[in-house]
């Protein structure tokens, strides 16, 4: 059996000497000792003659030990904030409502979030959350090329012998009659390959610890090189190093008949018009270009009793057709101008080069720089065959008339 007088002195001596205890339930011996000190707190302290100042700092140990005590076992304790400290420490609990004077607290850095440089400053080690990829811009859509027969050049022209003049006079003859003589004339027509390229440079260092940064250069290098060939398919000047577009030499908008509801045309009725102008001339229309605004302008049409003409904005069926004809819609075409005609029959791409990047590391200076150099390249000649098999215009123009 333990006496008070052994109990209280082993009590004093273990809060001395700045133990902590950690009570796990209420059978453990440490639990007894806790009770059995806090019941004969006063009367111990008396008796070792403790000063006020002895008494307090005691006092407040004896607190922390009965709080960790009925702390849930297994729960980390989290960390003191300020305000927490002033409120728990032995200084700010003698002061009552008639104290008078002066007290100063110390308190601990309480570790935080925060990144600038001073204690408790643990932001740095926080790691933020990073998902895979990056947020590219947006891209346009490459359309051009699947509307135009493929090819391929081992060359740097493309030369095509082009009928320039078909004289036939086949008719009936009688016998013995001598029978009508029908002329053909060609002309060499030369479609020169054009080159279509450009570079980044980009550090060995970031492509080696960042592997998909290579993929990402890789894919806008292709892109940069896709985006320029669909607009020089389309509106290519064919001046200096262009390639000559089929919107360029493409014959001008001129309904061939006049229609029965010419004073309450549309956009549709225009489209019409240019697919009879484009088989007038001897070809079969197989497609449109216009701009996405023009397209989505013309599905807003509506009949009498205000319902969408066509499938509506519902329906399962929205495929870029008119006319039982695809629509390619791109923002190389200026919008309110349109394009019809026979994109297979009338014109062909020659690829000499397909869309490769390269890498070099002697570009320059990279070697003492540890750079690369990526360079993107393409080159191809555009033929058009038939300038006579695309129509263009100008929806307000066309309207107008």
């Amino acid at each position: 059996m333990i006496h008070n007088s052994n109990l209280t002195r082993a009590a004093a001596a273990l809060l001395a000497s700045g133990a902590t205890f950690h009570v796990k339930d209420a059978g453990d011996p440490l639990a007894t000792l806790t009770k059995a000190f806090g019941e004969h707190n006063v009367a111990v302290l008396k008796r070792l003659g403790a000063t006020d100042e002895t008494m307090q700092a005691l006092s407040a140990r004896l607190l922390e030990l009965e709080q960790r005590y009925v702390r849930t076992p297994g729960v980390p304790d989290l960390p003191e904030t300020w305000g927490s400290q002033v409120r728990n420490s032995a200084e700010a609990k003698s002061i009552g409502s008639n104290w008078k004077g002066r007290a100063r607290i110390n308190v601990k850095a309480t570790i935080t979030s925060a990144t600038a440089d001073a204690l408790g400053s643990a932001g740095d080690l926080v790691v933020p959350h990073r998902p895979a990829g990056i947020i590219e811009l947006p891209r346009r859509k490459i359309r051009m090329r699947s509307w135009f027969s493929p090819g391929e050049t081992s060359s740097n022209m493309v030369q095509w012998p082009a009928m320039k003049v078909r004289d036939l006079n086949a008719a009936t003859v009688a016998e013995g009659n001598t029978k009508p003589q029908s002329d053909l004339q060609f002309e060499m027509k030369d479609w020169p390959v054009r080159t279509i390229a450009h570079w980044m440079i980009a550090s060995r260092q970031i492509l080696d610890d960042v592997p998909a940064l290579g993929s990402i250069i890789d894919s806008e290098l292709r892109y940069g090189l896709a985006d320029v060939e669909d607009a020089q398919l389309l509106n290519g000047s064919g001046v200096g190093t262009d390639l000559t577009g089929v919107y360029t030499t493409a014959s001008a908008y001129a309904a061939p008949f006049i229609p029965s509801s010419a004073g309450n045309l549309t956009k549709v009725d225009v489209l019409l018009l240019a697919i009879a102008q484009v088989e007038a001339a001897g070809y079969e229309a197989d497609g449109f270009v216009l701009n996405p605004l023009d397209w989505r302008d013309m599905q807003l049409l509506k009949d009498d009793d205000n319902n969408y003409i066509g499938s509506g904005p519902f329906s399962a069926e929205q495929a870029e057709r008119l006319w039982r004809m695809p629509v390619i819609t791109t923002t190389a075409m200026a919008s309110g101008n349109f394009l019809a005609g026979a994109g297979r029959a009338g014109a062909q791409i020659f690829d000499r080069q397909e869309a490769t990047v390269e890498i070099s590391t002697e570009d320059s200076d990279n070697f003492r720089r540890n750079l690369v150099t990526l360079l993107g390249e393409e080159r191809l000649s555009f033929v058009i065959k038939h300038p006579g098999a695309f129509v263009k215009g100008n929806f307000n123009t066309a309207l107008s008339m």
